[in-house]
């Protein structure tokens, strides 16, 4: 992962702990088998010249079990990475607490989460990359806590170790379950990563985190844009073909590194999340996939969706938000799940959030998930986007018991890109020249530019004075 000759250590003799004669003899073959003395290294190195901490687990000393010593050095260099304002990586691979010092072991995880919390609440990069087999009180603290977390391919990634559950309860542990390709299309991980491919994609992703943003051309000149009936606007964002935030991202973007969401499984698939930079301006990218399970969004996408904005927030990096929905699942798991809910902490966090916000709104805005996802900074439109409380079929429904008079409704409704510039929601409509499926290249270079010009505008901004305007603007819209 490090450049080559590059790694220095920072570990001195581990802690002295007690110890009986059968667990001194333990660590003693341990550090014969291994050349180690504890099953944690620590130190710093490069990546292409980028200085980083490192924290390692070597699972060959008594199965990567994290004692008093281990923990004590881990967050020893988890408090010096923070004090050196480095990015960390941390590398586990562990069985997870180490039994022969029982209890007081146990405790030790709550001192490196508290580290590795304190290091994020610096906004400093903490990546994590899991290795066969990471299980345990491991995977359970610092294991998970990171901004961006990777594993390699095939490992065991679980919290309850496999041959303690048989032994516990008499049977196997189901098969499939606890490997890293099985967690990431729940969107446990963010991705599953090859070592012969981990530096560049760690590459990547400091890039998008640490670097400067890059110097802006010209902004793109506004077009007119044509005065269509709304209801030609919502049959033009339902075309299949229609450029949705994929390929915004594939498109219009650089230095892409796509999270957790992207491969997921049933309605958590319609929302996708990425690091990335528009035209050399780096953003967290929060997208909703209406191709992807049926278009509609439950509790667990804009859990995800909440998790885009933490990852803003914590990295200090502006939050670009791409609305295109059907509208909300509906159905008795959406409700179990807290459906409402979710919809309005995305709403409360999102417009208190500490960090630029752009919205975008690329096609369909239906309902309260699309609502979740608005109030940001500034707004945009393409030219067919449009916002409504119900799809116009559902609007037709509830006033006139029918779905005929849907186009009627959506003229009445206020909801295309024309009236919402009028009524204050949307800030730049970006034109289609008439309909960005038939160029989608063209719009969507054009729609990237204008990202990057908002994101530019908006970094010279003082965090109190946006917030304050931001809280303005929603506080007088429909307002005389």
């Amino acid at each position: 992962m490090l450049d080559a000759g590059s790694f220095r250590s920072w570990d001195a003799a581990p802690l002295a702990v007690p110890t009986n004669p059968d667990y001194r003899r333990e660590l003693d073959e341990a550090a014969a088998a291994t050349g180690l003395d504890e099953s944690v290294l620590t130190g710093e190195g490069t990546v292409f010249g980028r200085r980083i901490a490192v924290v390692a687990c070597e699972f060959d000393f008594l199965a990567g079990s994290i004692g008093v010593a281990a923990a004590e050095r881990i967050t020893a260099a988890i408090e010096r990475a923070t004090a050196e304002s480095l990015p960390l990586v941390a590398s586990p691979s562990s069985g997870g607490t180490r039994m022969q010092e029982g209890t007081v072991a146990f405790l030790q995880m709550v001192k490196i989460a508290a580290a590795v919390e304190l290091h994020k609440r610096a906004h400093l990069p903490y990546l994590v990359y899991l290795r066969h087999p990471t299980t345990g009180g491991v995977f359970a603290s610092w294991g998970s806590l990171g901004h961006v977390t990777a594993a390699e391919p095939g490992a065991l990634i679980g919290f309850l170790g496999p041959r303690v559950y048989e032994h516990l309860y008499g049977e196997p542990f189901p098969k499939g379950i606890q490997t890293a390709e099985n967690l990431h299309r729940h969107g446990v991980l963010d991705g599953v990563v090859p070592l012969e491919v981990l530096r560049s994609v760690l590459h990547r992703t400091l890039k998008v985190v640490l670097d400067p943003p890059g110097l802006l051309s010209d902004p793109p000149e506004p077009e007119p844009v044509a005065d269509v009936p709304a209801w030609d606007s919502v049959e033009a964002s339902r075309r299949p073909d229609r450029p949705g935030v994929r390929y915004l991202l594939e498109h219009g973007t650089t230095e892409r590194v796509l999270l957790s969401g992207t491969g997921g499984q049933g309605e958590a698939a319609t929302t996708l999340l990425a690091l990335a930079r528009f035209a050399g301006q780096p953003a967290v990218v929060v997208g909703q996939q209406r191709g992807r399970g049926g278009g509609l969004v439950g509790p667990r996408a804009l859990r995800e969706a909440r998790r885009g904005m933490s990852l803003a927030a914590s990295l200090r990096l502006p939050l670009v938000l791409v609305i295109d929905t059907a509208g909300p699942a509906l159905s008795a798991e959406a409700e179990e799940g807290g459906l409402a809910g979710e919809i309005a902490r995305c709403l409360a966090e999102l417009v208190t959030l500490d960090t630029p916000t752009v919205s975008v709104l690329l096609g369909q805005g239906s309902g309260g998930p699309a609502l979740a996802m608005v109030p940001a900074d500034r707004v945009l439109a393409a030219q067919h986007g449009w916002l409504a409380p119900l799809p116009p079929e559902g609007a037709s429904a509830i006033v006139y018991r029918d779905v005929d008079h849907a186009p009627d409704l959506a003229a009445a409704q206020g909801i295309r890109s024309l009236d919402l510039l009028h009524d204050g929601v949307v800030d730049v409509i970006v034109g289609e020249r008439h309909d960005a499926s038939d160029t989608p290249a063209d719009f969507t270079d054009r729609l990237a530019a204008t990202i990057a010009a908002e994101l530019v505008a908006l970094r010279d901004v003082p965090d109190d004075a946006r917030l304050a305007a931001r809280l303005r603007r929603y506080r007088r819209i429909g307002l005389p």
